[in-house]
């Protein structure tokens, strides 16, 4: 059939094995700008955060026995929507060729004329057992390797059918058993008895080590490992269920000495789920840490960051910037906007060469630095502005000029203070911090659950619109909400307004920093270990 030039083009993404980050470059620009996206459980739930917001998502995920959209449907779907013009992502777990039904999609693309591309992924086979410590070929234990499918599918071509037929019999236990030195079988949880059997049916030996992965690169991930002939009892002993990777052979050994992912003594925080309350663009800092440390941070940015759209105030005074003694930022947030400011206005850094500059804390120096390529004259051991007041610099602020661009609502006691002492200060507001409260639902009902191990907070902004989401249409308070989820403060004034809203912290960070609030984070989990 030929193809239409009016037909849009469907995209098979491999989504990776679950970590959001092993995501292709350009897989991730493809769901950038994708009409539609047909997802699958496998995909993790970040990745549709790099989606368009108008673009339509359909979520056809697959259980064993469990399917929320049969294939046929899942077929004619992403080539219906081509068919209307769309670009289509189909974004599929793992590797789209690797038993991900890939092959059978793009045969339906080419009978209808529809336009595909394949996008190749990294695959379960290889990343389980990697993020498990266990390479699947390694110069002392195997120099080869065989990935097979748990179980094959019935003759009707859906999956999840164990009892012998034709597409059965394409597995010839006499010669897979010893087709490579290391077995991988996917999707083969159920059929492990099975799978362990025929193995030593066919001369594997019962000592052969066996490793099973669940969930394998996400931070749920789980291992257990035994032998052809004790592993199937472990496992249901572990009450280890699907998604899992079962990996045979003498590489599992390694796992003792190359154990990575899952271990606490390098990744304190391995498994713990953490919500991250800041804007979405400054989210990353913070999500990259945690995840670094082992957790996996889920991103509900109850704040948005938006510059004044009237910028003549601070327009006026960067033209006459050279006139002030300081110039004082309260918060990373303003140091973006005064780089676009200056360089709508024909300026650059060296607007500032006869300003001294103060911020906050390291992190709003360090954006200074990058963003304007200007050092701060100024930091005070402690990132609240009482610290300021008590350390700053010049003891004789009398007359001084003092600039600080913040944003429209913030605490007054800084330029109050400096006012008392006789300084000049012009407070000139450049953002507004506003409220973002998507995916609501699905927090609650996380919370609920039990599945979030803490929430942190990293302004006073964060604390007043996260309880406003989660509160907002329910009779409960905000304490009842959260449950017996912990609370985490990077800061005193933070910390403060949390207890306004009559929430009990874990702890406060004692550094007021996104690394002193990770570094609170693994000493309350330690603790919480140390007396259970």
């Amino acid at each position: 059939m030929s193809t239409s030039n009016s037909f849009g083009t469907v995209y098979l993404v491999g989504a990776g094995p679950g970590d959001p980050q092993l995501i292709t470059v350009r897989g991730k620009e493809l769901l950038r700008t994708a009409d539609v996206i047909v997802y699958d459980r496998l995909a993790h739930p970040a990745l549709l955060q790099h989606t368009r917001k108008d673009a339509e998502k359909v979520y056809v995920g697959k259980a064993s026995a469990n399917h929320a959209m049969r294939q046929p449907d899942i077929n004619a779907l992403i080539v219906a929507r081509a068919q209307e013009g769309k670009s289509v992502v189909r974004l599929k777990g793992g590797d789209p060729f690797v038993f991900g039904r890939g092959g059978e999609e793009a045969e339906v693309c080419h009978e209808a004329g529809v336009p595909f591309e394949i996008v190749p992924g990294v695959t379960s086979a290889i990343a389980a057992p990697a993020y498990a410590g266990i390479p699947v070929t390694h110069r002392d234990a195997a120099s080869s390797f065989a990935i097979v499918t748990g179980h094959e599918r019935d003759d009707s071509r859906e999956s999840g059918t164990r009892a012998p037929g034709v597409a059965e019999q394409r597995r010839d236990w006499s010669k897979l058993a010893h087709a490579a030195d290391t077995l991988i079988f996917l999707m083969g949880v159920e059929a492990l008895p099975e799978i362990t059997a025929r193995l030593q049916e066919h001369g594997r030996s019962p000592e052969t080590p066996v490793a099973l992965v669940q969930w394998g690169t996400w931070t749920r991930q789980r291992v257990v490992t035994g032998t052809l002939e004790t592993i199937a009892e472990r496992v249901r002993e572990a009450n280890l269920k699907p998604p899992a990777v079962c990996i045979v052979g003498d590489v599992v050994k390694l796992r003792e000495s190359l154990k990575w992912f899952d271990d606490p003594n390098t990744r304190p925080l391995f498994g713990k789920r953490i919500v991250v309350t800041r804007a979405r663009e400054q989210a990353s800092a913070l999500s990259d840490l945690l995840r670094s440390r082992g957790a996996e941070p889920l991103e509900f940015p109850v704040i948005r960051i938006a510059p004044l759209e009237d910028t003549t105030p601070i327009d006026a005074i960067l033209r006459i910037l050279d006139t002030f003694d300081w110039v004082i930022l309260t918060s990373a947030n303003a140091v973006p906007i005064l780089a676009a400011r200056l360089r709508a206005l024909g300026l650059d850094s060296r607007a500032f060469a006869k300003t001294k500059i103060a911020t906050i804390g390291p992190a709003t120096a360090e954006a200074l630095q990058q963003q304007l390529s200007l050092r701060a004259d100024f930091v005070p051991t402690e990132a609240v502005a009482e610290a300021i007041l008590e350390q700053f610099p010049d003891a004789d602020i009398a007359g001084k000029r003092i600039l600080i661009p913040r944003a429209s609502e913030a605490r007054e006691i800084l330029p109050d203070k400096l006012a008392e002492k006789g300084a000049m200060v012009f407070v000139v507001p450049i953002y507004e911090t506003l409220f973002d409260g998507e995916a609501v639902e699905e927090l609650r009902t996380q919370l609920h659950e039990g599945e979030i191990d803490a929430i942190t907070f990293t302004s006073s902004s964060t604390v007043r619109n996260f309880v406003q989401a989660i509160t907002e249409g329910s009779d409960l308070p905000a304490s009842t909400l959260i449950g017996t989820t912990k609370l985490v403060a990077i800061g005193p004034i933070t910390a403060d307004t949390a207890q306004e809203f009559g929430l009990t912290l874990a702890t406060v960070a004692s550094e007021h920093t996104i690394p002193g609030l990770v570094s609170a984070l693994e000493a309350t989990f330690q603790t919480e270990s140390t007396h259970v």
